[in-house]
């Protein structure tokens, strides 16, 4: 391409998002100017920039990679490869358990549901793709919170109660720390009727290449048809459909 094209301190950006983002520490502007052989001004001017935009973010004088690029990240997950892996696997997952199944990734600490399989039942209970819900009242949320380090303190450590969505709504922050460790322990997490009433789900994490949880699939089911007797056999439908999009992502034991 051109160089006419190309704008010279938009591109000094990308380069220092890139930086950024192999650094195993946060940086200091100056560090990041002589590393990149840019004059300092301009790097303090696009940090500045950056910072403003949420892209980075700023921590006694050490610049990080922002919020912002979490959310980016997510979505081109989402839009891409994670979506066009995700449909094989729920929709087999949906024929062993009769039930819609979905694969959803945290988005501005909330879980965005973006891909969905249907039931053939008539009557369905299911979130589209592009819904957003809050984690503690979710079965996917759950997921991210559990196995995501300093998520659950961060999202909710200053939180004194919980929004309520339903009668059984974890509302206590004591109360989530203990659905989150039994979510680690036994692999999966529940939902009992705790957004929807009348309403159950069933979440497991999926991993990456590098094997941190990218994402977590799930099936949501009428509290009539997931009684609490089939939660052993569902739970292991959706452990292994949840291995098997890991193992498409890259990941390996």
């Amino acid at each position: 391409m051109p160089d006419k094209y190309i704008i010279p301190n938009l591109r000094n950006a990308c380069r220092i998002l890139k930086h950024l983002g192999q650094a195993n520490t946060g940086l200091i502007a100056h560090d990041i100017a002589s590393s990149l052989s840019l004059p300092a001004t301009t790097t303090l001017r696009i940090m500045n920039t950056l910072h403003l935009e949420g892209l980075v973010r700023k921590d006694r004088g050490q610049f990080f990679l922002g919020p912002v690029l979490i959310h980016l990240g997510n979505r081109a997950l989402a839009s891409t490869e994670l979506h066009a892996l995700a449909q094989p696997v729920l929709q087999k997952l949906t024929l062993q358990t009769g039930e819609t199944s979905h694969v959803a990734v945290l988005c501005d600490n909330r879980s965005l549901i973006v891909s969905v399989c249907d039931s053939p039942h008539p009557l369905r209970a299911a979130s589209r793709p592009g819904t957003l819900v809050e984690m503690h009242a979710s079965a996917t949320g759950k997921i991210f919170l559990s196995f995501l380090p300093d998520l659950l303190q961060k999202t909710y450590g200053g939180h004194h109660a919980l929004k309520r969505y339903a009668p059984r709504t974890i509302t206590t922050l004591g109360s989530l720390k203990k659905e989150t460790e039994l979510t680690r322990k036994r692999g999966y997490s529940f939902d009992n009727e705790e957004f929807h009433e009348g309403v159950r789900c069933l979440s497991a994490p999926v991993r990456g290449s590098d094997r941190t949880v990218v994402a977590a699939v799930g099936i949501t089911a009428a509290m009539v048809r997931f009684p609490l007797d089939r939660m052993a056999e569902i739970a292991r439908h959706v452990q292994t459909a949840a291995y098997e999009l890991s193992r498409c992502l890259g990941y390996s034991e």
